[in-house]
């Protein structure tokens, strides 16, 4: 027994994988457990790079693509830790042009009808995709059509200045509030970075979150002495799979002048799951000052839906990295808060989220494991091993934390009133006003 989960039943978990490497579903795929802190399992198969035979490896760097969306979540929110702004401050105060945004009403393209907004939009609707902006490759609505003639969402040379201008043009697909959908609010929480912190996003991710999690091998471009290590990336086709974007010349390799919050950042599975353990409230020991306070990661990590209802009930998005029902949202993640109605042995609370080629991670508050999965297939619907996952991993649990005799706080004590414990404030001589 592991950390109070059975050898036995995490063998499962690779016997699984391996499946899907043998049968040439995935080229690649590794999996990292801990619990408590504590590394319980690790499996790793396939190859980094089919062509060259290059085989996966701990340090083989991946492409995070939407799980950049967590990082940049708790970068804006160490800013709010300064009261740099507030939840719900309207983004036309911090972003002027945007003073006038309509929403859609009718029509399409020049016919297009549009009204005023029935509230305005506020950043806590960016972190919680319920601003009314949307994603123009779902080429589900007229006004994606417009993110596509428009180029939202980067291209070569632009940038996020370029997008927020061109947004303040575009109509909101519904009023901010009312509905849940995926879409470029993540990229903008990035803006905002770069606008309260007077820094890059890149750079203030590195500063803020990266160096202090000791995430070395992760960023918005693949670290020089990480070249050879970036895997290839996949596209799904019926005979297999194809090669999507080699490693050899991957724009991965230089720094990009669209620095997405929503999707650009690449990096190894040890990275990540440093990250994941951060939510749960364990950082490295030689960090003075936790990234977020104890209060910051609970309210992150509760569902912000109105009415705390799942996502089933606030409208379907065309395109997500997570099923809908039983599964609320909080601040940049996706929440359980119905295992039963979910369909899938969990846990209520656990939260996390994926990225476009299959990646995933999550965090298990009350049995305090994280869990990341790393592979690079597109897209991420291709198969549902993200739910076989939770199913694999969770069976193997044999013992709970409260057996196990775990001293540290979890964010189950966070949601004690009782729970007091004292941390210090995060030092703000670093941020640019």
């Amino acid at each position: 027994m592991i950390a109070g989960m059975s050898e036995t039943r995490l063998g499962r978990i690779g016997a699984h994988v391996q499946k899907y490497i043998e049968t040439g579903k995935l080229p690649c795929a590794s999996i990292l457990i801990t619990r408590d802190m504590d590394e319980t399992y690790y499996f790793a198969s396939g190859y980094a790079d089919v062509e060259r035979k290059t085989p996966v490896a701990r340090d083989t760097v991946f492409r995070f693509y939407s799980m950049t969306k967590p990082i940049t979540s708790v970068a804006l929110m160490t800013l709010y830790e300064h009261g740099l702004f507030q939840l719900d401050d309207p983004v036309s105060k911090h972003i002027p042009a945007w003073e006038n945004l309509t929403v859609y009403e009718s029509g399409e393209g020049s016919s297009m009808k549009t009204r005023e907004l029935a509230e305005p939009m506020t950043i806590k609707h960016l972190l919680t995709h319920t601003s009314g902006l949307t994603y123009g490759f779902m080429e589900s609505h007229p006004v994606d059509a417009l993110y596509r003639e428009k180029q939202v969402g980067g291209g070569p040379g632009r940038t996020l200045d370029d997008m927020i201008e061109g947004l303040a043009d575009i109509p909101l697909v519904f009023d901010p509030g009312s509905r849940w959908h995926y879409s470029v609010a993540t990229d903008v929480c990035g803006y905002l970075v770069q606008h309260f912190s007077g820094q890059d996003l890149d750079e203030y991710i590195e500063q803020a979150i990266l160096k202090p999690l000791g995430m070395a091998h992760s960023g918005f471009c693949v670290k020089p002495d990480d070249r050879d290590k970036l895997a290839a990336c996949y596209s799904h086709h019926p005979s297999g799979y194809r090669l999507q974007d080699d490693p050899s010349d991957s724009n991965y390799h230089k720094r990009p002048t669209y620095f997405s919050g929503g999707g650009g950042m690449v990096g190894t599975i040890d990275d990540y799951m440093s990250f994941a353990c951060m939510l749960l409230g364990y950082e490295p020991t030689s960090l003075e000052n936790p990234l977020l306070g104890i209060r910051t990661r609970q309210y992150m990590l509760s569902n912000h839906l109105p009415g705390s209802v799942d996502l089933a009930a606030m409208g379907q998005s065309v395109f997500s990295e997570t099923s809908f029902a039983g599964v609320g949202f909080g601040l940049g993640f996706s929440v359980v808060v119905n295992p039963i109605e979910s369909s899938v042995v969990d846990n209520y609370g656990t939260s996390g989220w994926g990225g476009a080629a299959s990646t995933y991670f999550w965090v298990d508050p009350s049995e305090r494991m994280a869990v990341v999965f790393m592979t690079q297939l597109l897209p991420s619907s291709t198969f549902p091993i993200r739910r076989e996952l939770k199913t694999l991993v969770n069976q193997a649990t044999v013992l709970d934390p409260i057996e196990l005799d775990m001293g540290d706080p979890s964010l189950d004590d966070l949601f004690d009133p009782e729970y007091d414990e004292e941390y210090s404030e995060p030092d703000v001589d670093d941020i640019r006003h």
